[in-house]
């Protein structure tokens, strides 16, 4: 039988074709309009009672059907094998809520890990490596976009190709992937995907890569790694395309033309990046190279000593372009040749000395002494290439660029940069040298035209005194009459003292001024037998001719109280200065060299004892 539920709703649902009934039993149509009206509004009614009642697949329960509860109870013996109905109050094992909060927050909907702030903070507030160039900042960078490519398609690989037009070559610069089997390695172009993309100067899509075409179509892998799909996408700068945008994945159908149009979002990033790091580059390498020409041009150089000149020139230099090692050729006016001059190498590798004389023939270096055009090579690993000799010695490979300094059609120097890395060097760089090393052109002549002129003449131009090379050949010739007509001879050695407390006392140098004193104190106690010679900076010689070491001796001790009770007057301002005087025997040597350095060993006997003092050697 049915129970009392069923016969209402049988009862409930009626009504409905009663209503109906109507609609075909009269022509009134205001009747019609009414039945209708109450069809729609009776249904509406049943199916808001329905939805009112039901909640979670049941239904709520009312006074009058708890009869029913009972028959539900009894007659729950049926169906205990299919479902249970427990209790809320029984007591059951679950987490405690306490456990979850202290992993977990919730906050509306959002799952919030305990250490969200630190990663997310150590992820957007990373900082650029310390001491890195201009080319490593932006690999950092680059890096990172390639990251957040490889994440947002789930990619296999998202990597970066640059593009060289002028060698017609791929190179790897960057990737994020899941493979360590990535050639990092330049790649002719071929008929692969890449070249393609290159050829066309358009983006490719492949969807359905078949496991035998992969290691052709797709080359920067040294292994298969079951590739199913790839896009790539060209990247232009100033309407030059210069590299390539790549990613792939081992699912079929991965991309899509949308991933084509995300991507050019990527790479216009990428340009603008490169725009930038541009500008900041060039601002950048402006003012240091600008600060390096000021160093060498300051007025307060002393371009008249050979270590100072050639000192100034390494520190100007160190901030015109990125050098491994520098060798700093000059061509030496009296010897006429052309040395390396100044060596320096910022590595442990084996590389060339100072002193080597250039080899005019087979060299790189007197190529562009020969043509006076600069020498720049890309890559010294492509072949057997000689620098400066054909007796050096060294193991460097990457970049050799040479620069002539040529004033008034005459080269004086070459400067020499070599790099570790290949094509370290463009024509930009080579321009800037060519212009910026015009200065350093005259101010080398300068210095080459004055010591040429110094060689053609006996005289020391500061002191008036026999220059070095003059006095020694004339200190021979008078030891061969000295022994040839048996009469003694003895040479003295006078070294200016040390004057580092006086020379504080001083707004300049006052080496000129005590040179000129000195140098008039010794003329003025010297005969015609006497050969009077600057040998270097502090240092004179005396040679007396018919004259033993005794009344040298003598000579001397005058000189010396001579000189220290002479003040020197250097910026309105005065002070007193010493001598050290060395004296040996120069009777039957005719060797020059011998002679100085027994006088020498005098001097220094002179020096240990302090200064302003006078020693003699037999």
């Amino acid at each position: 039988m049915m129970d009392r539920r069923q016969r209402k709703r049988i009862l409930i649902f009626l009504l409905v074709p009663v209503l109906a009934a109507i609609l075909f039993i009269t022509d009134d149509l205001l009747i019609r309009v009414i039945t209708i009206i109450l069809i729609i509004i009776y249904v509406a009614f049943i199916i808001f009672l329905r939805d009112s009642v039901r909640f979670q697949g049941g239904y709520s329960i009312s006074e009058e059907e708890g009869d029913d509860i009972d028959n539900l109870t009894s007659s729950s013996t049926e169906f205990e094998e299919s479902f249970k109905i427990i209790s809320k109050k029984k007591d059951t094992d679950v987490v405690p809520e306490k456990s979850i909060a202290a992993e977990y927050t919730f906050e509306g909907t959002a799952l919030k890990p305990p250490d969200l702030k630190e990663k997310f903070e150590e992820i957007a507030l990373e900082k650029l490596p310390k001491d890195v160039g201009h080319d490593e900042q932006f690999s950092f960078v680059l890096e990172k976009m390639l990251t957040v490519i490889k994440e947002a398609y789930d990619a296999n690989t998202a990597i970066f190709f640059w593009y060289s037009k002028k060698k017609d070559k791929l190179t790897v610069e960057k990737f994020v992937s899941n493979s360590s089997d990535i050639s990092r390695r330049k790649f002719d172009l071929e008929d692969d995907i890449l070249s393609k993309i290159v050829e066309a100067g358009e983006p490719e899509l492949l969807s359905d890569i078949s496991p035998a075409a992969e290691s052709d179509v797709i080359r920067y892998y040294s292994s298969v790694q079951g590739i199913r799909s790839f896009v790539g996408v060209p990247l232009f700068y100033d309407k030059n395309l210069i590299a390539i945008v790549a990613v792939d994945s081992k699912v079929g159908d991965a991309f899509g033309i949308e991933t084509i149009y995300a991507l050019g979002r990527f790479v216009r990033v990428i340009t603008m990046i490169i725009a930038i790091f541009e500008e900041k580059h060039s601002d950048t390498l402006s003012k240091t190279r600008l600060k390096g020409i000021m160093k060498f041009i300051s007025p307060e150089n002393n371009y008249e000593d050979e270590k100072e000149l050639f000192h100034l020139l390494d520190t100007a230099v160190e901030s015109m372009v990125s050098w491994d090692a520098y060798v700093f050729v000059y061509y030496d006016p009296v010897m006429k040749n052309f040395r390396t001059k100044r060596v320096i190498n910022n590595t442990s590798l084996k590389y060339m000395g100072e002193s080597l004389e250039v080899d005019l023939r087979g060299t790189l270096v007197g190529k562009a002494i020969k043509t006076g055009l600069p020498v720049n090579l890309e890559d010294t690993s492509s072949g057997s290439y000689i620098r400066f000799s054909q007796t050096e010695d060294h193991s460097f490979d990457g970049s050799f660029l040479a620069i002539p300094l040529i004033y008034n059609k005459q080269i004086y120097g070459i400067i020499c940069f070599e790099n570790l890395k290949k094509n370290a060097y463009n024509n930009q760089d080579v321009q800037f040298l060519k212009n910026a090393l015009n200065i350093f052109s005259f101010i080398i002549y300068s210095y080459s035209t004055r010591k040429l002129l110094e060689s053609l003449t006996s005289i020391d131009l500061e002191t008036r005194a026999l220059n070095s090379l003059s006095f020694r050949e004339r200190l021979k010739a008078d030891l061969i009459k000295s022994k040839e007509l048996k009469v003694p001879g003895s040479l003295a050695l006078i070294e200016i003292d040390d004057f580092l407390e006086q020379e504080s006392l001083f707004e300049g140098d006052p080496l000129p001024k005590v040179l000129s004193a000195v140098s008039e104190s010794i003329s003025k106690e010297l005969t015609p037998l006497n050969l009077f010679g600057r040998l270097d900076k502090k240092l004179f010689a005396v040679y007396f001719f018919n004259a033993d070491t005794k009344k040298v001796f003598v000579w001397a001790e005058k000189l010396r109280v001579k000189v220290a009770r002479k003040p020197v007057v250097v910026m309105s301002k005065q002070s007193t200065f010493t001598i050290s005087i060395g004296i040996a025997s120069a009777s039957k040597n005719v060797d020059v060299n011998a002679t100085i350095e027994k006088a020498n060993y005098a001097l220094q006997k002179a020096v240990e004892k302090g200064g302003n003092s006078v020693q003699n050697i037999n």
